[in-house]
């Protein structure tokens, strides 16, 4: 059995750990480019934001949340999580992800998902992980998709949106034996980024 709980991933840029006393650090992060508007996901509003936190906080066996943080600045400056984990066929998802404007297109995605993905397959020994995307969301597909993550599937009308929309929704995963190519394809990006502080 997949045999997972509260944990803190550490790299270079990026320090993800579980959810505490965060309100303040939340609804500043979230209100840089006011992540609640992005047409794609069901991100919390400010008025949402306590809900939200208080969320992250309950105990679960199926979800593992994180507060990204920024080591250079100590910035909180996202949240992103473990979730839909399948302790028996040692599987989980990656997802419900969002940054900062200010730190989109920077390092701290690309080390985020290399720490997720690092402690799933090496230290949960997961034999798979899912990320999921709005089919429409074509930047999150691209971002995807250049992990390396091949595509399983759609979802067809898969979740109600806020306006109403109903999105089908894109599967991808990464498997076990994907991982080691993987793995090298986002320190090689890593590097690229420490060589490129323009970007952080």
């Amino acid at each position: 059995m997949l045999n997972i709980g509260p944990v803190t991933l550490e790299g270079k840029t990026v320090l993800l750990r579980p959810p505490s006393d965060d309100l303040n650090g939340l609804l500043l992060s979230a209100s840089d480019g006011e992540i609640w508007n992005n047409p794609f996901s069901l991100f919390p509003s400010i008025n949402e934001m306590h809900g939200y936190l208080k969320e992250l906080l309950k105990s679960s066996n199926l979800s593992l949340p994180f507060i990204i943080i920024h080591k250079p600045s100590k910035a909180i400056v996202g949240s992103t999580r473990f979730f839909n984990i399948d302790h028996k066929n040692y599987r989980l998802e990656i997802g419900h992800t969002w940054l900062a404007k200010s730190y989109r297109r920077t390092a701290i995605n690309t080390e985020a998902k290399y720490l997720m993905l690092e402690y799933a397959f090496e230290h949960l020994n997961c034999i798979a992980v899912e990320i999921r995307t709005d089919v429409l969301n074509t930047i999150s597909r691209n971002a995807i998709e250049r992990l390396g993550a091949k595509k399983d599937g759609v979802l067809r009308y898969h979740k109600i949106m806020k306006e109403g929309r109903i999105r089908n929704t894109v599967c991808y995963s990464i498997i076990q034996p994907e991982w080691p190519k993987i793995k090298d394809n986002l320190l090689h990006k890593m590097l690229y980024y420490e060589n490129d502080y323009n970007k952080i």
